[in-house]
């Protein structure tokens, strides 16, 4: 038994280090696969269906990849000596980790969060887009905000709300319009006589157009600022247009 024990430990390691090399390629393969499904999808290479679906089946084999990393790392513990082979294990771990996270964190957001793609700090009287619509004509979502979706809304992002500022609204438009330029949204149209703002935001990795309105209205000595951001794709934004929201609305009451 004790002659023997030897031989299976070395067999156990070559074989956690041959598992631990094809997890790494898995995990490798797999990251390729996800980072081109948004430029695939961008170029128009690829439909949004396929695309959406090649990162899905990225995630899913990947999180195979990290099981494989894991009993690689285990194979290798019984390996005698240094630690041979383990920093591949873990690499791979590494590797196939990241690549299933995001996968893990939309599956949680899909559980937790509202599955709607219009967010407004008004959900009474949203603001209306005007400028945009021309170029909103082959968006599936349309420009409508349901009281469906007002419910949806204050139940599952009851912090957004209205910002009032303590200044005049022209100065509150001009402050709403630089604020709107320094995050890196296409501003389509600036009518400081009607106190709005239309712009389009681009999402990084798949390029999604999200169109977003700004509506100054004067409140005493002060300004109310309504912000409403809409996904042009998509039943559900998984929490983008509140995200933007409130990014927008935080930098603006910051100055």
């Amino acid at each position: 038994m004790n002659a023997t024990s030897p031989a299976v430990a070395s067999r156990a390691a070559r074989v956690g280090r041959m598992l631990g090399r094809v997890a790494l390629v898995v995990g490798v393969l797999c990251a390729v696969a996800a980072l081109l499904a948004g430029p695939a999808y961008r170029t128009e290479t690829l439909p949004l269906g396929a695309s959406l679906q090649t990162m899905r089946w990225s995630a899913t084999v990947a999180i195979g990849g990290a099981v494989a990393a894991v009993v690689a790392m285990l194979l290798s513990l019984s390996a005698p000596g240094p630690l041979r082979g383990r920093g591949i294990s873990s690499l791979a771990l590494l590797v196939n980790a990241l690549v299933a996270a995001p996968l893990l964190f939309m599956y949680w957001q899909a559980q937790h969060l509202p599955k709607i793609h219009d967010i407004s700090t008004d959900t009474v009287n949203p603001p209306t887009f005007v400028a945009v619509l021309p170029l909103r004509e082959s968006a599936r979502n349309a420009v409508a905000y349901p009281p469906s979706t007002a419910a949806e809304q204050r139940k599952g992002y009851p912090d957004i709300r209205p910002l009032t500022l303590p200044m005049a609204p022209q100065m509150a438009f001009e402050r709403a319009l630089q604020v709107a330029r320094a995050m890196g949204w296409e501003v389509v149209a600036a009518a400081p006589e009607a106190l709005r703002i239309e712009a389009t935001d681009t999402t990084l990795l798949f390029g999604f157009k999200d169109d977003v309105v700004v509506r100054i209205t004067p409140q005493g000595q002060g300004s109310v600022v309504d912000v409403r951001s809409l996904s042009r794709v998509g039943g559900s934004d998984f929490g983008t247009n509140a995200k933007r929201v409130r990014a927008y609305l935080g930098r603006l009451e910051e100055g």
